[in-house]
């Protein structure tokens, strides 16, 4: 047991203020862009039925797939920061959120809605939506 709190501890030494600073860091860049980005969803986001397709691009099929696979890992950053931001300061439900709404996975409608339905969420999406001056999200039917 004391070799696994010497690791531990020596692993804080070692690592503890890139910790911190990465901290700090997604904490300040949560609060920047998370109004941004939520001013940017649609209003009825969450409310119709079918998902609407994105029109076929005119850009060649590796652009198109390098474009894909920079947009999954901007999610899986955010969903990974978020997880972080909940044990660290910072904004980890939304955050989490946010991850998921970017990346293509199945079932992510459903995810989405069961998450917005929480009214802690959906009170704090819709008063940084206020606060960007956009008309509040319409809310999810219930399941």
């Amino acid at each position: 047991m004391e070799a696994l709190i010497a690791q531990i501890s020596d692993f804080f030494d070692a690592w503890g203020w890139w910790v911190a600073v990465g901290s700090v860091l997604m904490f300040v860049i949560s609060l920047a862009a998370m109004p941004y980005i939520v001013a940017r969803i649609p209003v009825d986001y969450f409310t119709h039925d079918g998902r609407h397709r994105m029109s076929q691009s005119s850009r060649h099929p590796i652009i198109e797939l390098v474009l894909v696979i920079l947009k999954n890992l901007l999610g899986a950053v955010l969903l990974i920061a978020g997880v972080i931001m909940l044990f660290t300061p910072g904004q980890g439900l939304l955050s989490i959120l946010f991850g998921l709404m970017i990346m293509n996975y199945p079932g992510k409608y459903r995810l989405e809605c069961w998450i917005i339905r929480k009214p802690l969420i959906f009170g704090a999406v819709n008063a940084m939506r206020e606060k960007q001056g956009e008309p509040p999200l319409l809310s999810p039917e219930p399941e």
